[in-house]
């Protein structure tokens, strides 16, 4: 006779695996977003002026 931890165990198997293809999609899409900040033509003006004016002052 099985006890009841045993059976919780077995159907919890792949719950693992699942969780990190989730945490995969998601970081993916933070990735994407992130990505699509960052290359934006106003944050791209924006470090290329922060940039300038540090060396600026370093010269």
């Amino acid at each position: 006779m099985m006890s009841v931890l045993t059976r919780l165990r077995r159907g919890e198997a792949g719950m693992t695996t699942a969780e990190y293809a989730v945490g995969t999609v998601a970081a993916c899409g933070f990735g994407g977003v992130l990505l699509k900040l960052l290359t934006s033509d106003t944050v791209v003006r924006l470090i290329t002026d922060l940039i300038r004016r540090a060396l600026s002052l370093a010269i």
